[in-house]
């Protein structure tokens, strides 16, 4: 009979075949199979970030329909020349934004509606302080942006929206004359040639946001001169503005995006003592405030819809960079990945080396625990490998060791292990390096500099070897050794020493996080490009002797690991996309003295051992667990 250990909160019902169309979420045990089985709830809402903006600057517009494809243009950064005010326009791919066709009016702080192909610029700022309000209209055809009829009342800080550029209600904003401050109520109306005012807003608003069509908009936040910031919103249905409820947080120079005013979201902004994060969703009747932003911004616009949605530029609460490039995504569908039970090995040790995939791996080495004589902590040299569902043991390493160096681009017949610690009073670290042929450990060629905690990527035939821990006379190590297949020799440093860090990628593009250094845990990321290191963004949280897994320096993960202040085991999972670091599911079973125990890409991954309690010799863990990132998976997570 299945073991359902560790499974709490669901009713386990009973089939001979698998559900055709399981609930997310769903428990159940698979009578033939027998196999408890679970379908993953790894699609949530959230922010993820993505690849910047060429031009950091803020008072930006922007058109899109999703978080695929967009564009942004305008804008202001004192750093621009030869003015303040911007002419910049950057699409957005999917991918990365490129530079395209400038408008032909360079001003920030206008109105952007419409799609990437289909977009208007209306209104803004220009020249050189004092900055003249602007009544400029400009259409952007895919390619080229063209100047078209004015508005009627020229006006910076207001919002736009429309889907298309044939489309749009322009309302709110600032208007002249400088010396009455003036909170717009005016609305205006493009018909595909010419504005045309229609019925007011019911409260001037300056620095509003809006979402939705030219026919069905809202309008959010904003200030006026009493001075109020607002939470009021606003719903145009093509002829006039009815006041409805309000957002949870005021706000102006925030960012919105829907195409209705039925859905939309909120996003960013300013309350005058604080720059927001704060992220909320419009359902047609009430807000309802969601997960916030990865960086506070003001003075920006947001793209696409209540579902899927970019921001982009803006100003930031630091002063370095004060207007920032950064990009983020919200989506309602980001598969945030799961991990789920895999089966146990067979002899629970901290501190292994594991290589493969996450259906066929090996783990070898490490520590073991209270089990005299040998002594506890002995290093181990014992080898398991894994077949998707259990651990089998195989033919031992030549010498017992932990905390070493692998390949974590290898497979279950081909693998490396080099340096480590022994279990050998008076010489603790090794030099000794030893090649997996599937059946059998060889000795191979030694390295140049013994050590322990150190990182390795690569496979059985070119891999490096870097940083790690000596302590006597090193202390904290920088030192890169290659391997060719034959011998070890050294190459480029390091910029950070340090030990026990998470490590993936291969031997040309490499990553590594945090660690140990001199000064305590750090979030220090470097990457490897075959030749040199280079640092990075660092990490979320501080912490080593956590596993990485990822066959690239663009696309990893870092998961568990320690922090000794306060005795701090994690059960955290960082997911690095090439720039920055974001945090997803945590590991259900907390834990660290990892080594370089990821087996497998970013998207299927898989950890096992380590050490469930910090210090001491006790609780080395047994556990598997396998990382599945596609939405909609259904995975075995237990068996008898």
């Amino acid at each position: 009979m299945a073991t359902y250990l560790g499974t709490h909160g669901s009713r386990i019902q009973n089939y001979t075949t698998d559900p055709d169309n399981p609930n997310t979420g769903e428990v159940w045990y698979n009578e033939t199979a027998n196999t408890l089985k679970f379908q993953y709830p790894n699609l949530t809402v959230g922010w993820s970030t993505g690849a910047n903006i060429n031009t950091a600057r803020q008072s930006t517009s922007a058109a899109g329909s999703d978080n695929t494809a967009s564009l942004i243009f305008g804008g202001s950064n004192p750093g621009l020349t030869p003015s303040a005010n911007s002419a910049l326009t950057e699409f957005y791919s999917g991918a990365s934004w490129t530079e395209v066709n400038d408008i032909n009016t360079a001003r920030g702080a206008g109105a952007g509606a419409g799609s990437v192909t289909s977009a208007m610029y209306a209104g803004g700022t220009v020249g050189p302080p004092p900055a003249v309000n602007a009544a400029n209209v400009e259409l952007y055809n895919g390619t080229n942006w063209t100047e078209v009829n004015d508005l009627n009342t020229g006006r910076m800080t207001a919002a736009a929206s429309g889907t298309t550029n044939p489309s749009v209600v322009m309302f709110g904003g600032y208007a002249p004359p400088p010396s009455s401050p003036n909170a717009e109520v005016k609305t205006e109306l493009w018909n595909g040639s010419n504005w045309t005012e229609v019925n007011d807003l019911n409260t001037g608003k300056v620095r509003p946001a809006g979402a939705g069509t030219g026919t069905a908009a809202l309008a959010f936040g904003g200030y006026d001169y009493s001075p109020n910031v607002q939470s009021k919103t606003e719903v145009w249905n093509g002829t006039n503005w009815t006041e409805v409820n309000d957002m949870s947080t005021a706000r102006y120079a925030g960012a919105g995006a829907g195409q209705t005013n039925t859905a939309a979201l909120s996003f960013g902004g300013d309350t005058t003592s604080s720059i927001l994060t704060a992220t909320e969703l419009w359902n047609g009747t009430n807000w309802t405030t969601l997960t916030s932003l990865s960086l506070a911004r003001t003075n920006f616009q947001g793209s696409g819809a209540s579902t899927s949605t970019i921001a982009a530029g803006g100003q930031t609460p630091s002063t370095s960079p004060e207007y920032s490039a950064t990009t983020e995504f919200w989506s309602q569908n980001i598969p945030v990945g799961a991990w789920s039970t895999g089966g146990a090995l067979n002899t629970g040790r901290g501190s292994g080396q594991g290589d493969g995939t996450y259906t066929a791996a090996i783990f070898a080495g490490g520590g073991i625990a209270g089990n005299p004589p040998p002594p506890a902590g002995h290093k181990q040299d014992l080898t398991e490998l894994y077949n998707g569902s259990n651990w089998t043991e195989v033919n031992d390493m030549n010498q017992a060791r932990g905390r070493m160096a692998g390949s974590t681009v290898g497979s279950q017949t081909a693998s490396l292990i080099a340096f480590g610690n022994l279990y050998q009073p008076g010489s603790a670290e090794s030099v000794k390096s030893e090649t997996w042929n599937g059946t059998n450990w060889t000795a191979t060629n030694d390295g140049n500099t013994a050590r322990s905690s150190l990182g390795g990527i690569g496979t059985n035939t070119e891999a490096v070897a870097f940083g790690g821990y000596r302590p006597s006379p090193a202390g904290f190590l920088d030192d890169t050794e290659h391997w060719n297949g034959t011998n070890w020799t050294e190459v480029n440093d390091m910029n950070t020493a340090r030990s026990a860090m998470g490590t993936a990628g291969s031997y040309t593009a490499g990553i590594i996080a945090g660690g140990e250094s001199p000064g305590g845990n750090n979030t220090i990321t470097e990457q490897w490009n075959g030749t040199n290191w280079t640092e990075v963004n660092d990490l979320n949280t501080a912490k080593r002797d956590m596993g990485g897994a990822g066959l690239t320096n663009t696309a990893a993960l870092v998961f568990g690991g320690a922090d000794p202040n306060p005795d701090n085991v994690t059960a955290k999972t960082e997911e690095w996309n090439g720039t920055n670091w974001t945090e997803v599911g945590d590991l259900n079973t907390a834990r660290y003295q990892l080594g370089n125990n990821g087996l497998g890409t970013s998207t299927a991954a898989l950890v096992t051992g380590g050490k469930a309690t910090y210090g001491g010799s006790t609780a080395q863990s047994t556990a598997t667990e396998e990382w599945n990132n596609p939405s909609n998976v259904v995975k075995t997570i237990s068996t008898d």
